[in-house]
């Protein structure tokens, strides 16, 4: 499929190759290495995420990639996400954009355009996004704190997409808040301290870390509790067996066990906390995002000597079963992880995502002494 912009000599192109994979994996690199907040990814990891054979994703979705050329130069990419489990879920006909770069408004415009093509060759009735692929990975666009590094797992945007899309006449279907926690404030977490100890007293409540040696059936339960605390949630969709697998075998190599948390109630489990290290502050010390020939040097020294590297941590799972909720198991959940983080020597942390509408847990961060710093924005623009 290609798509040609003429008045600005735009021309958009399938990936149907590894030399233009190459392309559309290349780009960010070269749009963003003068931006100091840019946090390279490791380019391994990126050719996994578009490889079928790799990624479990593409199990139930169908992800087409596209790059626009200036003459020569590849100048942006775009994902067209057609995922099957989103739209069974939640009843909806859409066509999810991801992966966006732009060099300017012209390149976004023809990129979109050609997103929007394809929505329709596909009869769907929206495009919704920026999606990476999906709401389990990095979503929205960054709308403020331009001035701050993205969080491990979170994405990353120049200040001005969010106004090239909006231009095309998306409009916002969703805020994600991100909440800055400062673990070292000498009275962070009082009040939710108070609220925890309150619920303490009320009900037979064990706090436990993560079991290493048995991660299998670890896993089993955070796969429970994700699938049932988070099924209400706009826009969530339950990972498949094989995704979630996925994904814990990555953040197995990076897990705090001391910070992988499990509440249980009378010997049953009602909760989980994980807080990962962020490795974005390792990340953007490796050159260009490639491993050799120093990259690896620097993953072996977060390794072996984390407290000299990585001074935060995000927090990117917390829930507690539904019949175990307006207890304050939350609250016990966030004033543990807090004492942890304090004990692991780590300075501060973000809390992300949280959907806007999401009051019981925004309230519970906000009696933290956390405050909302960052907004990711999801876009959705209605096809005639």
């Amino acid at each position: 499929m290609t798509h040609a912009s003429t008045s600005q000599n735009i021309v958009v192109q399938a990936v149907q190759d590894k030399p233009a994979l190459e392309q559309f994996i290349d780009l960010p690199y070269q749009l963003h290495q003068a931006d100091p907040h840019f946090v390279p990814p490791l380019r391994i990891s990126e050719w996994e995420k578009f490889d079928p054979k790799k990624n479990p994703f593409y199990e139930h979705a169908r992800v087409e990639l596209f790059v626009a050329l200036r003459g020569e130069q590849v100048v942006g990419r775009v994902a067209a996400i057609d995922d099957d489990h989103h739209n069974a879920t939640h009843n909806d006909n859409l066509l999810f954009f991801g992966f966006f770069e732009a060099g300017d408004e012209a390149v976004a415009t023809a990129l979109m355009q050609t997103v929007e093509a394809r929505a329709q060759e596909l009869g769907r009735s929206a495009v919704r996004g920026p999606a990476n692929p999906s709401m389990n990975d990095g979503s929205g666009f960054q709308i403020d704190a331009f001035d701050t590094d993205p969080f491990i797992m979170m994405p990353f945007n120049p200040a001005s997409y969010p106004s090239y899309v909006e231009s095309l006449g998306y409009s916002k279907i969703k805020d994600l808040y991100a909440w800055y926690f400062d673990i070292q404030k000498p009275d962070v977490g009082g009040r939710i301290a108070r609220i925890a100890a309150r619920a303490k007293k009320r009900y037979d409540v064990t706090i436990r870390d993560v079991n290493m040696s048995n991660f299998e059936a670890e896993l089993g339960l955070l796969k429970h509790i994700y699938s049932e605390a988070w099924e209400k949630n706009w826009g969530f969709v339950k990972y498949t067996d094989q995704e979630f697998d996925h994904l814990a075998a990555e953040l197995k190599l990076i897990l705090d066990p001391k910070m992988a948390l499990f509440i249980e109630s009378a010997g049953e489990v009602a909760g989980v906390c994980v807080c990962l290290p962020n490795v974005n502050e390792v990340f953007k010390r490796i050159p260009n995002g490639r491993l050799l020939p120093r990259g690896i040097l620097y993953l072996l020294g977060m390794k072996l000597r984390r407290k000299w590297f990585i001074q935060s941590v995000r927090l990117p799972i917390l829930g507690v079963l539904p019949k175990f909720r307006n207890k304050g198991f939350e609250a016990i959940l966030i004033d543990h992880i807090v004492t942890c983080g304090y004990n692991q020597g780590y300075s501060f942390g973000e809390l992300s995502w949280i959907l806007e509408d999401n009051h019981s847990i925004n309230q519970a961060i906000k009696a933290t002494g956390a405050t909302i710093y960052k907004t990711y924005r999801l876009y959705e623009k209605a096809l005639s």
